[in-house]
């Protein structure tokens, strides 16, 4: 039997632009099973980054909750809610957000170094190995091709052990052969570390490559396809 592992209920999020009330989701219910990549996809304003930015504690649901192992994150105050988001959630932005003044090493290792979480060297040797960022470690940002500065983001989310990582668009900024890349690095991470992921994007490819794709339009779930 699957283990589920983050789950929504009702899960609603509605926004007012001028007078106007715009429903960006719409008492979506899903569940995320441990160990398993799921892709969302869907039309440009469909609700994609939203569900994501709900799902990983980012943004407050307007109605609705989001139960992580059983427990609702959003019944927590904003305090626990930072915690739980920087102790047990990864996230790989769209647009990398590495620190320009950080080297490639104190990048990956900042989310834990802020946390005082005590990283595994072994680990994050592994990590750093595995992405092929030896050489890179004492380089900046800028020093970096996009499909480089994309493994490093990658590093920096997995460096805390997450339970599940969310990523917006990850592929979005790669050029193809950078993008497969991810793809390899992500199926291997799922496989090695058991590790879950929940991913946004318009890629085909990295979509079909998921355990589960879940379609939205409209705000809503119209899809639910295991791969």
């Amino acid at each position: 039997m699957k283990n589920i592992i983050l789950e929504t209920i009702g899960l609603s999020k509605v926004y007012m632009q001028g007078d106007v009330k715009v429903t960006a989701l719409d008492q979506v219910n899903i569940e995320i099973y441990a160990n398993e990549i799921t892709a969302v996809v869907g039309p440009s304003g469909c609700g994609k980054s939203t569900l994501l930015h709900l799902l990983s504690g980012m943004d407050r649901p307007t109605s609705g909750k989001v139960l992580l192992d059983g427990e609702d994150i959003y019944s927590l105050n904003d305090r626990m809610l930072t915690k739980l988001r920087s102790e047990v959630i990864g996230f790989i932005f769209q647009k990398f957000n590495l620190l320009p003044d950080l080297t490639v090493i104190e990048n990956i290792t900042l989310p834990a170094d802020l946390s005082n979480i005590k990283y595994d060297r072994e680990y994050l040797n592994y990590i750093i190995e595995t992405l092929g960022l030896d050489e890179r470690l004492d380089f900046f940002p800028r020093q970096l091709s996009g499909g480089q500065q994309q493994r490093v983001a990658i590093a920096r989310a997995l460096i805390k052990k997450p339970k599940i990582i969310f990523a917006d668009e990850p592929t979005g900024n790669l050029d193809t052969k950078s993008g497969e890349r991810f793809i390899e690095i992500m199926l291997d991470a799922n496989k090695k570390l058991n590790l879950t992921f929940v991913i946004v994007t318009h890629n085909p490819d990295l979509a079909l490559k998921s355990n589960r794709i879940l379609s939205l339009q409209d705000g809503k779930v119209i899809d639910d396809k295991v791969v």
